[in-house]
């Protein structure tokens, strides 16, 4: 996983997302999702390009079933973006990077 890419996981992504002090861009996804996993690579990016502005994670949703569930996950990719312990803004499937900077672009300007 990339180095500033974080795992989310439903023991701490109360801590991790919900309380953090900067926004949070979380990609639900699952390793036998091919759309999935031709999103890494934009998703890797991001967190590359927008390291100490913007945190940003993936959660395993076979793995993390309980947070899943809690937010009504039922395609994947489905990507969230949570400011102040709110979610603001969610994408389901895999557009373009462009609208990943968009999305992101507003929670932190």
């Amino acid at each position: 996983m990339a180095e500033n890419l974080q795992e989310f996981t439903d023991a701490n992504f109360d801590a991790d997302v919900l309380k953090s002090s900067e926004p949070v861009l979380v990609d639900f996804w699952a390793p036998w999702c091919g759309p999935c996993r031709m999103l890494m690579p934009t998703i890797e990016e991001l967190a590359g390009e927008y390291a100490g502005k913007v945190k940003i994670g993936k959660v395993n949703t076979d793995e993390n079933q309980q947070t899943a569930a809690g937010y009504g996950i039922t395609s994947i990719p489905t990507v969230m973006l949570f400011k102040d312990g709110e979610m603001v803004d969610k994408v389901v499937g895999a557009p373009p990077k462009e609208h990943f900077v968009k999305m992101l672009d507003s929670a932190v300007g």
